[in-house]
């Protein structure tokens, strides 16, 4: 089971796996069990690929990870992102619209666990 983090400018927290665009999340989503998605919205300016592309593909195949948090600074698109995911996700799926908490990404990097 990974955590993946997606992001085209901040830093990759340890522990996570990096992916800069929607096309590297998808791939991962597609080929391991995800615990922890940190999903951002805006991927660079020399794309048209955002965080929301990764949202409707999980929705349109049905896979989903554990938890996801949506830590972009884009607040209409985390909204948006937030709104999709909740009215499609299993019950089980944590949905978090901010930021991993500190402590979970000390736990993480310490590989204390993920609970």
């Amino acid at each position: 089971m990974i955590h993946v983090y997606l992001d085209d400018q901040r830093p990759c927290p340890q522990g996570f796996a990096l992916a800069k665009n929607a096309e590297e999340c998808i791939l991962l989503l597609e080929s391991c069990e995800v615990d922890i998605l940190a999903l951002d919205y805006d991927l660079g300016w020399n794309t048209t690929e955002t965080g929301m592309d990764v949202v409707s593909w999980m929705i349109s195949q049905q896979i989903f990870p554990k938890r996801v948090y949506l830590h972009t600074s884009n607040s209409s698109a985390c909204t948006r992102m937030y709104q999709m995911l909740y009215t499609a996700k299993p019950e089980t799926m944590e949905l978090h619209p901010h930021r991993m908490p500190d402590d979970l990404l000390w736990q993480i990097a310490t590989d204390q666990g993920t609970a």
